[in-house]
């Protein structure tokens, strides 16, 4: 597990150091939830031993996906893509717990192609449902 001694901001991300004094950092350009947040939304998050959390923005970074490689997915594609589309709704229409969905997403775990399926699934019953208002 990885242990972090300090979380700082800047003007274009968010930063990490850990006990053994690594330092990794995350674009607020990759997020769009924070791209468009102001500083004070920024500023207003709280951590645990695994993330850090702005739950104004329902956003939530893990500390391993800091060190993760970046590689693009289908659900990072399609999240990045539609800021509008709320992860935490889709994860509790699912009965997941949003933090698995959202390292789906990030890409620091991946899901099975069963679980990936039954997640575009439900984002397509949505389009269905807003299609037919």
């Amino acid at each position: 597990m990885i242990t972090v001694r300090d979380i700082w901001l800047s003007d274009t991300g968010v930063c990490i150091r850990t006990d053994d004094g690594r330092v990794a950092c995350e674009k607020f350009a990759d997020y769009p939830r924070l791209k468009y947040a102001t500083p004070a939304q920024r500023a207003n998050f709280s951590h645990d031993a695994f993330g850090i959390h702005w739950e104004e923005l329902d956003e939530d970074l893990s500390f391993e996906g800091f060190f993760r490689s970046k590689k693009e997915n289908t659900l990072y594609d399609l999240f990045m893509a539609h800021p509008e589309i709320n992860a935490s709704a889709i994860a509790r229409r699912l009965g997941m717990a949003q933090s698995l969905l959202a390292q789906y997403i990030s890409g620091s775990k991946r899901p099975s192609p069963e679980r990936l399926e039954s997640i575009k699934a439900e984002i397509r019953r949505i389009g269905a449902e807003l299609t037919a208002v």
